[in-house]
């Protein structure tokens, strides 16, 4: 795979910005590569995995000659990291992230590091997993995942060929690539993501409380549903906790929907009308085969789970 960035420097070092440097050290999709964290033990993780050429304790350091500075901290963290970077940043570079949430983020980056040269691009790769912390980097968690951009508007050739430079860099370490609008991603994924995620969260917690279930038998007789809500459960409360107070406006506007047709569901429960559930997870089902075909999911029976372990 042909270098696409000379320079790479990942700020925060988690599971997403581990994971660019494991994805960017395999693929040889970028040079030297750079790394800083604000948290001491991170950046000794980093030297001790050896994830990056360099994890100097300044931020200035880090970013020094960088032709593409990439923020992996928690979302409401992303402008002040922005700011932090914009005075190092070297002229022509590209300035990008990887939150879960583009239209506020995307404002902050461009307030923060509005210079002259310096290209502003925010993007979104959809992949993680419940882990945190540089020790559950993994260089394969891009692959066949889609990664999207939020270019601004920007009419400079310059810039639009940024961007394309950008994309090719995720599709180097796997991704398919997805230009879109700031706030119409945010609505796709108060769908796809957020609303999921809150839905879980609300769904462990409800178990929790139920104190007319003892608690070893929720754990004891704990299907695959309810498995899989714990998974997702799992995922880092920072970020969840910012994606939600960032993206409120969408996530409401989805939440409003989702609670008219979940009390629709409650009167055909209540109503005893089996055709409307029918119709229903007939519909849901057929959802469920197009995410396959289209190689967004895996078509093992039992989700690939092993049947030994229930």
């Amino acid at each position: 795979m042909a270098k696409v960035y000379e320079r790479l420097a990942v700020v925060g070092c988690g599971l997403i910005g581990s994971s660019v440097l494991r994805a960017a050290r395999k693929t040889g999709a970028a040079g030297t590569l750079a790394a800083f964290d604000v948290a001491p033990e991170v950046r000794a993780a980093v030297r001790r995995l050896g994830l990056a050429d360099a994890a100097p304790e300044s931020l200035a350091e880090a970013v020094a000659g960088a032709d593409l500075v990439l923020l992996a901290v928690p979302p409401a963290r992303i402008g002040e990291a922005a700011q932090a970077c914009a005075p190092h940043l070297a002229p022509g570079a590209t300035l990008t992230d990887v939150g879960s949430v583009k239209g506020v983020v995307a404002e902050a980056m461009s307030a923060a590091a509005d210079l002259a040269g310096v290209h502003v691009i925010p993007g979104h790769p959809i992949a993680g997993t419940e882990q945190s912390g540089p020790e559950a980097g993994f260089a394969e968690l891009f692959q066949h995942r889609w990664c999207v951009l939020t270019p601004l508007d920007r009419p400079e050739a310059d810039y639009h060929a940024a961007v394309a430079r950008l994309a090719d860099f995720w599709r180097a370490l796997g991704s398919q690539v997805e230009l879109m609008d700031a706030r119409h991603h945010d609505l796709v994924l108060a769908v796809t993501s957020h609303l999921p995620h809150l839905i879980a969260y609300n769904i462990v917690g409800t178990a929790d409380d139920l104190q007319t279930v003892a608690q070893a038998e929720v754990m004891k007789f704990s299907a695959g549903g309810f498995r899989d809500f714990t998974r997702i459960a799992a995922s880092d409360p920072t970020m969840w906790r910012d994606v939600f107070l960032l993206n409120r406006e969408a996530v409401l506007e989805i939440l409003a929907r989702f609670t008219e047709d979940l009390q629709a569901l409650s009167r055909a429960i209540r109503w005893g009308e089996g055709e409307k559930l029918f119709e229903l997870f007939s519909r849901t089902r057929d959802i469920r085969r197009q995410l396959i075909a289209l190689g967004q999911e895996s078509a093992e029976p039992n989700f690939g789970r092993d049947r030994t372990k229930g």
